[in-house]
């Protein structure tokens, strides 16, 4: 992938901010993305400001550390990184592939981890093939140390993650790679929730996972040393190469399960 340069990341990631805050992913000052510029240079949203009104010459460059490098402008030199940079930086230091994070706070996606609904479920058929499964972390105090904590691991092997009570983290090859992975989070979650209101969430068969973790992998989507994991289940994991040796489920332990769905959401 061709590097550009950095007026070019700059506009970019204006570009995405303003999208989030158009779709309704932010609200007043919430939010925050960064772009790797190069092996040991970042590009941060700043602190106290809407994602939806930036400005290219306020964005912030910051060491792999997070400390605010030089050369300022006039618009940002009295600004600081995004609050939620500890985040960030966790990503980055677990992820050398990924190029760019989107921290957002999706309405639906956020009143899922609220209601106790899992999205990492095999329901979806984009999802499984894009995601694996999108897991919820712990919850975690915003703006402090926890953050990275309950994210080490997840990150690690997912690049959609749900952020118990407070939000997404996505992350992509490039900024709009990440930014696309929270659109398809939150569509997820609508979906998710008109199931629901419908009064059923009907898992996919086992046949139709396994065709889905095959794309996945033909598709080299799947994350070494880890890979999907599904909370409803656990087929997925049952079925992931890279987690434990392939299985077949057989037909009286699918029937187990959905029996269990069916009983759950009937509220027995």
């Amino acid at each position: 992938m061709s590097r550009k340069t950095e007026a070019e990341y700059r506009a970019d990631m204006v570009e995405v901010c303003r999208r989030m805050h158009q779709r309704g992913y932010v609200a007043a000052t919430d939010g925050n993305v960064s772009i790797r510029l190069a092996a040991d240079r970042l590009l941060f949203t700043p602190s106290g400001l809407s994602k939806g009104y930036l400005t290219a010459d306020q964005l912030i460059v910051t060491d792999m550390a997070g400390h605010k490098l030089p050369p300022h402008t006039a618009a940002n030199r009295h600004l600081q990184p995004s609050s939620e940079i500890l985040l960030h930086l966790e990503v980055y230091r677990q992820r050398p592939d990924v190029q760019a994070v989107v921290h957002a706070h999706p309405p639906v996606a956020v009143a899922c981890t609220i209601a106790g609904v899992s999205l990492a479920q095999c329901v979806i058929p984009e999802v499984i093939v894009t995601f694996g499964a999108i897991p919820t972390a712990e919850y975690a105090t915003p703006s402090t140390a926890e953050g990275p904590t309950v994210i080490r691991e997840l990150i690690a092997q997912h690049d959609a993650i749900l952020l118990d009570h407070h939000g997404t983290i996505t992350v992509g090859q490039d900024v709009f790679d990440a930014y696309f992975k929270l659109e398809k989070v939150e569509h997820a979650a609508q979906v998710t929730l008109a199931a629901y209101q419908f009064g059923r969430v009907r898992g996919l068969p086992s046949a139709e996972v396994r065709k889905l973790f095959e794309m996945r992998e033909r598709l080299g989507l799947g994350r070494d040393g880890g890979g999907p994991y599904c909370e409803q289940c656990e087929l997925c994991a049952r079925l992931s190469r890279r987690r434990r040796p392939r299985r077949t489920t057989s037909d009286d332990e699918l029937v187990q399960v959905v029996s269990r769905e069916v009983l759950r959401a009937l509220g027995q």
